[in-house]
């Protein structure tokens, strides 16, 4: 006799475990493994993402269609894209375009690395008619504050010669002149709404170089030429626009792309799990729900610092719906993850027989963790 659905529906909502499963994937496993525990109840999956790497495949989940588009890649290279668009919105994810999973052999190029892929694919949301893009920050592989972007929505950029610039961050030294050029009439009636998760500035200890530069590929002597690089960059655009964004919180994501975004295409800026949950229509799924399951590669101390977890568990918890967590390692005290709004956490490494397991059977462990959690959580 087949089961009597209970009242009430579970939200699986994770984001991506990085290097191992996307988070549509998590979803799913997670999901299945409930729908194992728990005969009866109606689970749905929505994978979610802070902004970063998995943006775009989260708005895709949620019923956004996928756009194609071939663009440079943070070498120049090119690279096969895609944007989301649903309606008149366009989602835009900067490692799409120019990633450090972009770098043609994985090799850095801390130096030269740009961000023109990402103007050209905002240039095709724009081109299907969007008026409000969400543009994902994180992965970057360049430190060029955006000025390849800029300058593939037309701006130019010019050295004392009238030579237009070479892509990166290193030849921002020599910017004497900007030219916004068509920038403005383009972008007329369009906003760009940032999902950014990090605060940092684009210049000094905390900014885009300090922090950033070194996951890039960047020595000590390239940190000082891009730290030189993006000080230009803000006095020529700040002279030129008559507005300094160089110290806004965020200007410094993605090597200063974020610092662009501000000062040349007039975006604002929010914190990416809160961003993305609006645009997925996160209030909507959750209404109703009994349980919410969130997760992540790693539950640690910087997921409770704005990551999609910590944005999950808010938003469920002012919904007044209970959250559980999956992640594949957890290094957050027990008291600390409840503190965060977990009735629960499980982790891959402790389901798992064999040290690694949690990596390479992170698809089979992720449906044992929804099993255990459904027949904890959910029984009766």
């Amino acid at each position: 006799m087949p089961a009597t659905p209970t009242q009430g529906h579970v939200v699986v909502a994770p984001d991506k475990f990085k290097g191992t499963l996307e988070g549509a994937e998590v979803a799913a496993r997670i999901a299945a493994g409930i729908r194992r525990g728990a005969p009866g109840v109606e689970v749905r999956e929505l994978p979610v993402a802070d902004g970063g790497e998995g943006t775009l495949a989260a708005a895709l989940a949620a019923g956004f269609t996928r756009v194609p588009a071939k663009v440079a890649g943070p070498t120049g290279l090119p690279v096969d894209a895609a944007i989301a668009v649903k309606g008149d919105t366009a989602v835009v994810e900067l490692a799409q375009s120019s990633g450090l999973a972009r770098l043609p052999g994985g090799r850095t190029a801390p130096l030269a690395a740009g961000s023109y892929g990402v103007g050209q694919l905002i240039g095709r949301a724009v081109s299907l008619g969007a008026k409000r893009i969400v543009l994902g920050l994180g992965g970057s592989a360049c430190t060029d504050g955006g000025a390849g972007m800029v300058q593939a929505l037309g701006v130019g950029l010019y050295d004392a010669e009238g030579t237009e610039l070479a892509p990166g961050g290193a030849a921002l030294r020599r910017l004497a002149r900007i030219d916004l050029g068509p920038l403005a009439d383009s972008l007329t009636g369009v906003e760009v709404v940032v999902a950014c998760d990090v605060d940092n500035p684009l210049l000094g200890p905390r900014g885009a170089t300090a922090v950033y530069g070194p996951q890039k590929g960047a020595d000590v002597e390239d940190l000082l030429i891009l730290e030189e690089g993006l000080t230009r960059f803000a006095d020529v655009v700040g002279g030129s626009t008559g507005r300094d964004f160089r110290d806004a919180p965020g200007a410094g994501a993605a090597g200063g792309v974020g610092y662009a975004a501000l000062a040349l295409l007039g975006a604002t800026m929010r914190p990416g799990i809160e961003l993305m949950l609006e645009l997925l229509g996160f209030d909507e799924a959750v209404r109703g729900a009994r349980l919410v399951v969130t997760g992540e590669g790693c539950l640690d101390a910087q997921t409770l610092h704005g990551k999609a977890p910590a944005g999950v568990a808010a938003a469920a918890t002012r919904a007044g719906v209970r959250v559980a967590a999956v992640a594949g390692r957890l290094e957050l005290a027990e008291n600390e993850w409840r503190a965060a709004g977990f009735v629960a956490a499980y982790a891959l490494t402790a389901l798992a027989e064999q040290p690694g397991d949690s990596m390479t059977r992170a698809a089979e462990l992720s449906e044992v963790a929804g099993e255990r959690l459904a027949a904890a959580l959910l029984a009766g």
